[in-house]
C-alpha cells in the first residue's frame, strides 16, 4: 500500500513538473513573440545642412518618436554630405531620407519605386534669399555682377540650384560674371558665418534657415542683410525607398500625424506639421537641374 502511494504521488509530481515546463516554454514563446512582433528595421537619413550637433541630436530624436508610433525599429544614420546620402538611398542602406528638393529628384533617378511622401507646408511655396554685407549699395541681383559670392551644397535646391536659376535668368552667369568663381560652403548656417565674417560679399540660402537665425540672434543682422528673395518654388520632402505598401504606410502615416511637440526635427525644420506630397510636384526642379547640366 505504502508502494502504490508512493507511486501514485511520484506520477503526480512528474505530471506537475510536466505541467509547469509547458506552462514556462508557453511564457517564453509568448515573450519571444512580442519582441519580434515586427522586427522591420529603418534607417533614416537627413542631408547635412545644418549644424551637425542640432541636425544629429534631432534627428535622434525623431528616429525615437517614428519608432514609437510605428512599432519599427528606427535608426539615424548620419551622412558626411548631400552626395552621400543619395548613394546610401541607391544602395538601399537608407530606407527613409529628408532630401532637399534635387537630392530628393537625384534620389528618385536613381531608385525608380521610391516615392516622396511628405513635406512640411512652406515646402510647397518655398523661397531662397540672397544675402548681401550691409555695407553695399546692393538691391537687385544685376548688382551681384563682380562681387565674391558663396552658394551653400553643390547638391543643394534653395542654396545652389535655384539660386543660379534665378541668377541665370537676371543675366548673372555665376561661373564668369563674378568676383573669381563662385564659393561652396556646404551649409546654409556657413553661408551667411561667411558673409557676416566678410569673406564674401554675397551669398544665397534657405529662407527658412535664415528667418530661424535672425530670429534666434545667430546671425548679426547689422553685419548681412538680405537684399533679394526668390520666387517660388518646391522644396524639401521625406522620401521613402522601395518598400512594401504596408510599411510604407505606416509611415508615412506617422509622420502626417506629426505635431509641433513630438520631437524636435519639427523645432530644427521650423514646422508644426507634415503635409502629403507626391513626385510629380518636383517635376519643374528636375527640369531646371537638366537646363542647368547639374544632373542629366
Amino acid at each position: 500500500m505504502k508502494k502504490s502511494c508512493a507511486l501514485l504521488l511520484s506520477l503526480m509530481f512528474i505530471l506537475i513538473l510536466a505541467a509547469c515546463s509547458g506552462n514556462s516554454n508557453d511564457e517564453t514563446k509568448k515573450d519571444n513573440a512580442s519582441e519580434t512582433k515586427d522586427t522591420t528595421t529603418i534607417k533614416i537619413g537627413m542631408i547635412p545642412d545644418q549644424n551637425t550637433a542640432d541636425l544629429n541630436r534631432s534627428m535622434d530624436d525623431f528616429a525615437k518618436d517614428l519608432a514609437d508610433k510605428t512599432g519599427f525599429k528606427v535608426e539615424f544614420v548620419p551622412s558626411v554630405d548631400y552626395s552621400a546620402l543619395v548613394t546610401a538611398f541607391d544602395r538601399g542602406e537608407i530606407q527613409l531620407a529628408w532630401f532637399g528638393g534635387l537630392t530628393g529628384v537625384q534620389a528618385r533617378s536613381l531608385v525608380p519605386e521610391a516615392e516622396a511622401i511628405a513635406q512640411r507646408p512652406i515646402d510647397k511655396a518655398f523661397k531662397s534669399v540672397f544675402i548681401a554685407q550691409s555695407d553695399l549699395e546692393i538691391d537687385s541681383l544685376e548688382q551681384i555682377k563682380g562681387k565674391t559670392f558663396t552658394f551653400g551644397s553643390e547638391s543643394s535646391t534653395s542654396g545652389h540650384l535655384m539660386p543660379r536659376y534665378f541668377m541665370m535668368e537676371s543675366g548673372i552667369n555665376a561661373d564668369t560674371d563674378l568676383d573669381g568663381n563662385p564659393n561652396y560652403s556646404g551649409s546654409h548656417d556657413k553661408t551667411y558665418k561667411l558673409v557676416e565674417s566678410g569673406a564674401y560679399q554675397t551669398g544665397a540660402l534657405n529662407i527658412s534657415v535664415w528667418e530661424a537665425a535672425v530670429e534666434e540672434g545667430k546671425v548679426d543682422t547689422n553685419k548681412v542683410k538680405v537684399f533679394y528673395t526668390t520666387p517660388e518654388y518646391y522644396d524639401y520632402n521625406w522620401t521613402v525607398n522601395k518598400m512594401d505598401e504596408e510599411t510604407k504606410k505606416k509611415l508615412k502615416e506617422a509622420i502626417l500625424s506629426m505635431k509641433a511637440e513630438d520631437n524636435e526635427v519639427m523645432n530644427l525644420l521650423s514646422t508644426d506639421q507634415f503635409i502629403e506630397t507626391n513626385n510629380e510636384n518636383y517635376e519643374a526642379i528636375e527640369k531646371v537641374a537638366k537646363e542647368l547640366k547639374i544632373i542629366k
